[in-house]
């Protein structure tokens, strides 16, 4: 499968750049690269974007993860290889990037509370950043059909 076209991103250069500024802002979080990665890989999940389900795969992998936490990220809640911490950011990106199946808040509070016993201001910050930067990439790879594996650039 080839894309439609090259990504936006890099059709429009000075975009990248910001991107770029973004990303270190959310690496400056305080919150885990790994931890970062799993919330991505399982907002790409949902989505359906298998080119951001391939690149956190494969960064997941190069970082060490084993593969019990990378195969399982999609059933997280049936699974014992996630911490109390990496689970409130799973149930906040579910929550996140599903804001059309709900007919209350978007994040209900309980989820809210938990997310906040684990993180501090500037994680949750990280997190949330990370999260809506996912879901964009993800409607912008589904739009022009980035097949996984593709070569970005």
């Amino acid at each position: 499968m080839e894309a439609r076209m090259k990504n936006p991103a890099f059709v429009l250069p000075e975009v990248t750049n910001g991107f770029q500024a973004i990303f270190k802002g959310i690496y400056a979080g305080g919150v885990p690269q790994e931890l970062l990665e799993i919330v991505s890989l399982r907002a790409s999940q949902i989505n359906g974007c298998s080119a951001c389900v391939h690149s956190h795969i494969h960064n997941l992998k190069e970082s060490g993860e084993s593969d019990e936490r990378v195969g399982n990220v999609a059933a997280w809640r049936e699974a014992p290889y996630y911490s109390d911490v990496e689970r409130a950011a799973l149930t906040l990106t579910e929550a996140v990037t599903r804001l059309a199946d709900r007919s209350g808040d978007a994040v209900a509070d309980d989820v809210w509370d938990e997310v906040a016993d684990h993180f501090d201001d500037k994680q949750l910050s990280a997190i949330i950043l990370m999260i809506a930067m996912t879901n964009f990439f993800n409607r912008i790879n589904a739009t022009i059909k980035e097949p996984a594996g593709a070569s970005w650039g």
